[in-house]
C-alpha cells in the first residue's frame, strides 16, 4: 500500500503569468504559497490482471487504453506502468473546481505514488516537470505551472519561468514574524460553488497567443504586482501586501468578464466594509474561494458568516508532495 498527498496552493502574487502562451514570449513570474488542504492518492496490488480506478466514478479495465480518466490514463504512461494488477484511489479535503489548484496537485500526488511502486526517487522538480508534461503536453490543457510547482515543492516559493521552458524556484525570504502574522491573518471564504476554470483559462489563452495588446499588458502589470509583493512579503509590510491584493482583483476582473460576478462582488465589498484590507478570488474566477487579508479577524468571519460564506481555516504546507504511507 502507498499513499501520497500533495498539497493545495493559494496564489499570493503574480498568477496568470506561468501559462506558456505568456511566459514563452515575456517570462512569467509568481509567489504561491502550498496550504495544508491536501489531495490524496492511494495504490497498492491486487491479484488480478486488471486496474481498478476509484474517484468520483468507478472504472475497472483490461487495458490502459481504455481508461476514462485522462490524467490516470496519460501519467500511468508517462510513469511507464501498464496498470494491471492495480488499484488506484483518489481524496481531497477541497472539492476539484475552487480554484486551489486541484488538478496540479491530483497529478503530482499521482505521479509520486507511482514512481514510488517503481521504487524511483525522484525530486519535486522532477516531479514538477513531469506533471507539467501530462497536463499541457499530453492533454493540452490550457493551464499554467504554478499549480505543478508548488504542490511538488511546497512552502511559500517564488517561482520564474522561462521562455525555454527552465522554472527557478526560490523560497521567499520571509522573516518568522511575517510569517506567523501572514498565516494568522489569510482567512479563506468559499462562495459556495465550484466551476471549470477551462475556459476563462482557455480565452486568456487565446489572446495571448493572438498577441492580444490589452492582454498582454495586463499580464505584465500582474507581474510586475508580484515582484512588488515579494517585497512587500520580504521587508514585512503586511499592510502593504493587502493593499496589493485589491490592484491584483481588479486588473485580474479585467481579464475576463466570466472572473467575477454579482455575489461575488458583493462578497468582496462586504468583506472591505468589515476589517478585511485586501482580498482577492483565488484561481481563474467564477467561483471557489475569497482570499482575504485581515487584522479585524471577528468582525470579518462574523458577516462573511451571515453572508452564508464557509471559512476554510489552514496553515502553510513546507513539505510539498510525499510519501504518508509505505507498506
Amino acid at each position: 500500500m502507498i499513499i501520497t498527498r500533495s498539497p493545495l496552493r493559494i496564489t499570493l502574487g503574480g498568477g496568470g503569468t506561468d501559462l506558456p502562451s505568456y511566459y514563452r514570449r515575456h517570462t512569467g513570474f509568481l509567489i504561491a504559497a502550498a496550504i495544508d488542504k491536501y489531495v490524496y492518492i492511494a495504490l497498492h496490488r491486487t491479484f488480478v490482471p486488471e486496474l481498478i480506478i476509484k474517484y468520483s466514478k468507478m472504472e475497472r479495465v483490461k487495458s490502459l487504453s481504455d481508461v476514462q480518466h485522462p490524467i490516470i490514463r496519460e501519467s500511468l504512461k508517462t510513469a511507464g506502468i501498464d496498470g494491471q494488477y492495480l488499484e488506484i484511489a483518489s481524496m481531497a479535503d477541497i472539492p476539484a473546481g475552487t480554484g486551489l489548484g486541484s488538478s496540479g496537485s491530483f497529478t503530482t500526488a499521482l505521479l509520486k505514488a507511482l514512481y514510488t511502486h517503481k521504487k524511483t526517487p525522484v525530486s519535486p522538480r522532477y516531479l514538477a516537470e513531469q506533471a507539467c508534461h501530462v497536463e499541457i503536453e499530453r492533454l493540452g490543457e490550457p493551464v499554467g505551472k504554478q499549480d505543478q510547482y508548488i504542490s511538488a515543492y511546497g512552502g511559500i516559493t517564488c517561482f520564474c519561468f522561462h521562455p525555454d521552458e527552465r522554472v527557478d524556484a526560490s523560497p521567499l525570504s520571509i522573516s518568522s514574524d511575517t510569517l506567523h502574522n501572514l498565516e494568522d491573518n489569510l482567512l479563506l471564504f468559499f462562495t459556495g460553488y465550484s466551476r471549470s476554470a477551462s475556459s476563462i483559462l482557455k480565452e486568456q489563452d487565446d489572446r495571448s497567443q493572438q498577441s492580444d495588446r490589452e492582454m498582454i499588458e495586463n499580464l505584465h502589470f500582474i507581474k510586475e504586482l508580484g515582484f512588488c509583493v515579494r517585497h512587500a512579503l520580504e521587508t514585512g509590510n503586511l499592510k502593504e501586501f493587502a493593499a496589493i491584493m485589491n490592484v491584483h482583483w481588479e486588473y485580474k476582473k479585467q481579464r475576463s468578464k466570466a472572473m467575477s460576478n454579482t455575489k461575488i462582488d458583493h462578497c468582496h465589498k462586504l468583506a472591505m466594509d468589515n476589517g478585511a484590507l485586501g482580498g482577492k478570488l483565488i484561481g481563474a474566477g467564477g467561483g471557489g474561494f475569497l482570499l482575504f487579508y485581515a487584522e479585524e479577524k471577528a468582525r470579518l468571519r462574523r458577516v462573511m458568516a451571515d453572508a452564508g460564506l464557509q471559512e476554510v481555516r489552514f496553515r502553510f504546507d513546507f513539505e510539498g508532495t510525499r510519501v504518508v504511507v509505505q507498506s
